[in-house]
This record gives structure tokens, C-alpha cells and sequence, in this order.
């Protein structure tokens, strides 16, 4: 079972979305949601590789999970909210519906679920008053808050009482909260580096190819760029001719006679990639044999296809619906079934952290950490591979490369 806010039904447009907020903002005068208990829906499709049993513990009945989301209630005008307010909301709502659809599959074990729902406002001193509450320290899961900012903020409290929590939307790199008890699931940029190495290592010989950085230097390029560095700089990777320049055009003069260049652009500024593009297709039309890697940001940015196409080019995401799938299919007539709305990637991604963690905890009880390395998920948006650090905490390994093939982006691993 789960003890939650009810689910309003919406009618249509963003009338319907308000409501749903008034609904939130009315529970969000308390810290802590206690509303009426509802039931416990079907379990998961068999496709999902999440089998939620009834836990070890059978004295473990009821798992209390605290949310700490940015819903911004406080600016939002109740008696007249605009489109615009309520959009601020929007990340968090949709997280938070999708979490729940995933903590209502996690519950068909027979376990109860109480979840409190907190807005911070991503705002420092309202995360406060939650520390002072006792009520927080009881929870067996924190989730949020998603912004690192909050997460550096919260980190010596969780220490303190011992608490997990999940950052769930950032990418940042687990050394900037020093918490053993964060649990990081979307992948950082190291991460993505080292996919991208290790398919460059395996699939392109060291003798014939050239792997060279295209790096502008912006301090967002740099962020790509040093673990690339790093990466090919090690004794293992060293045997690969590593080049850096600033801009393909610098690149142009230095191109060595029968050698492949595999090209790893650090830049998502979109004029400069543009040009990029434009440019390497023009030397691949001259004669010069290339692969490109593209920065993890591509993915929600817009180029042409068939040029990405024509230079073979990869791009590695911690994000990517495939919705032929069964269980997209069923989980998109369920969000459809209860909110009246297309689900977004972050109900997607509250969706698989919402029912991995909840079957964790039906599973495992309280001490769901020690099991969390063992358990592989398969996920709608990703899947989820833990592995443990005694200083930085658990840290989400998994991640896809997608290809553009046909016109369209093809996970390829």
C-alpha cells in the first residue's frame, strides 16, 4: 500500500494542470503528506527486469520515503496562477507523478510506502526548516533535492542520522559532495568519457587511426575535455596518436596520408558544432577517412541527420525511450490513465527511480544499500548498474551509445 496524496483527475488543457498544483500546494502546508491510503495496483510487466518479493524482513511492513522537489508553490499565485508560473513547477510535478507510478508497482509486494512530499524551492533556508523537523530523520530514503546546490546543502545532515539519499536528475560528479550515503543515478561526464574510450579502444586500431579532441576551451568544453585527456593519456590508451586542437579548421593543415581520424568534438555550442560538421563533411568529400563523437548534449539538440550520418557519428545518453517497447507502451497508458497528460522525461525517469528503489526496499528492508551493487535494472529511460565508493557513495554506471542510422538515433550499445 502506499500512503500518498490521492490523484486528481484532470479535464483537459492547462486548467487541469493548475488544479493538480492547488491540489499540491494545498497538501504542501505542512511539511509532511499524510493523506488517505490507496490501493495497490498490478504488478510490473514481466519485461521489466525489477521483480519486486516480499521482503527479507517480514517484520519490515511500512518504508517511509521523503521527497524534496522544487515545485516553487510559493510563487505561484493560487487564486489566478499563469502558464508561466505553473511551468516552474513542471520538472517536479512530472517527477513526482511518475515516481509514484513507480512506487505504486514497487507496492504490490504488500508493503506499505509512506511518502512525504516537500517543496524547497530551490531555496536553501526552506530546506532548513525540513532538517529541524524529526520526522526527516525517520525516513528510510530521501529522494532530492535535484539540484546540487541543495545536495551539497543537505549532505552533513544525512551523514549525521545515517540517511541514503538519491540525487535523481544531476549529472555532477559525485567528488563535489564527499557523501558516502549519495546514491548518484544519472551518469556523470566521466562516465560518458569512458564509454566513449573504451568503444574507440575496442573498435578502431591503434596503428591506423588518429583520435584528436576538438576542444574550443570554453570552461563548459573543458568538462568533456580534461577526462578525455585523462582517459587517452593512460599508459593503457597511450598507445593511440592523441591530438588536440581548438577548431577542426587548425586541424585541416596537420592531417597525416593514410590514417583514419576519429574525432571527439567537446563543444554542444550549437554554432560552433554546425560549423564542425559543416567542415569535417567537406574533408570527408576531399578524402579524409572520419568517425566523430559528439558531446552527450547533442542528444537534445537539433542537427541535420543525414550530415551526423554521413560522419558516422556516435553520442553517448543516459536517456533514450523506445517506445515500441511493452513496458513503455503499458507505463504510457497508465500516466495517460492518471493524469490526463503525455509523460515527459523526468515522469519517465521518476518512473524507474521510483520503482527500482521501491522493490529494492520491498525486497531488502531497511538495509536495501547492501543489495543495491546486486541488482541490475532495466529501466524505460535506462538502465541502472550501481557500483560502490566508501567516499562518493553509489554511483548509476550504465549508459548507452547511439548511432545515427536511417535517419534516426539507433542505441548501438
Amino acid at each position: 500500500m502506499i500512503s500518498a496524496p490521492n490523484h486528481q483527475q484532470r479535464l483537459s488543457g492547462n486548467k487541469l494542470w493548475l488544479v493538480f498544483v492547488f491540489g499540491l500546494l494545498i497538501s504542501a502546508c505542512s511539511p509532511k503528506i499524510q493523506p488517505k491510503s490507496t490501493p495497490a495496483p498490478a504488478k510490473p510487466e514481466k519485461e521489466q527486469e525489477q521483480v519486486v518479493a516480499a521482503p527479507e524482513d517480514k517484520k519490515f511492513k511500512e518504508a517511509t520515503i521523503s521527497m524534496l522537489l522544487p515545485f516553487k508553490l510559493n510563487q505561484i499565485n493560487v487564486k489566478a496562477p499563469t502558464k508561466a508560473e505553473v511551468e516552474k513547477a513542471a520538472l517536479a510535478i512530472e517527477f513526482y507523478q511518475g515516481f509514484m507510478l513507480g512506487i505504486d508497482s514497487a507496492a504490490s509486494s504488500g508493503i506499505n510506502f509512506k511518502v512525504n512530499v516537500l517543496d524547497t524551492r530551490d531555496y536553501n533556508a526552506q530546506i532548513e526548516t525540513f532538517l529541524k523537523s524529526p520526522e526527516l530523520a525517520k525516513s528510510n530514503l530521501l529522494v532530492g533535492p535535484v539540484y546540487p546546490d541543495g545536495q551539497k546543502y543537505i549532505s552533513k545532515y544525512t551523514l549525521a542520522n545515517k540517511l541514503p539519499i538519491v540525487s535523481p536528475l544531476a549529472a555532477s560528479m559525485p567528488q563535489e559532495f564527499n557523501n558516502p550515503n549519495l546514491i548518484s543515478v544519472v551518469n556523470n561526464i566521466t562516465l560518458h568519457v569512458k564509454k566513449i574510450g573504451d568503444h574507440i579502444s575496442k573498435n578502431y586500431n591503434s596503428e591506423q587511426n588518429v583520435v584528436v579532441l576538438i576542444n574550443p576551451k570554453s570552461s563548459d568544453d573543458e568538462v568533456f575535455a580534461a577526462p578525455v585527456r585523462t582517459y587517452f593519456g593512460t599508459m593503457k590508451n597511450k598507445n593511440f596518436s592523441f591530438q588536440e586542437y581548438a577548431s577542426v579548421f587548425s586541424m585541416e593543415m596537420k592531417l597525416q596520408k593514410n590514417k583514419r581520424y576519429v574525432i571527439l568534438l567537446s563543444s554542444s555550442n550549437k554554432n560552433f558544432v554546425t560549423a564542425s560538421i559543416d567542415k569535417l563533411l567537406k574533408m570527408q568529400r576531399a578524402g579524409l577517412n572520419v568517425s566523430l563523437y559528439g558531446h552527450p548534449n547533442w542528444t537534445k539538440q537539433t542537427y541535420p541527420a543525414e550530415k551526423l550520418q554521413a560522419l558516422n557519428t556516435i553520442v553517448s545518453s543516459s536517456y533514450k525511450v523506445d517506445y515500441r517497447r511493452p513496458a513503455v507502451i503499458s507505463f504510457v497508458k497508465k500516466y495517460r490513465a492518471s493524469y490526463q497528460f503525455e509523460p515527459s522525461e523526468y515522469a519517465f525517469k521518476g518512473y524507474d527511480i521510483g520503482l527500482f528503489f521501491g522493490g529494492l526496499i520491498a525486497r531488502s528492508g531497511p538495509d536495501f544499500l547492501k543489495q543495491i551493487t546486486k541488482h541490475n535494472y532495466r529501466g524505460l529511460h535506462n538502465s541502472f548498474h550501481f557500483v560502490h565508493d566508501e567516499q562518493f557513495g553509489y554511483i548509476n554506471t550504465s549508459l548507452m551509445l547511439l548511432q545515427y542510422k536511417n535517419f534516426a538515433l539507433n542505441t548501438i550499445e
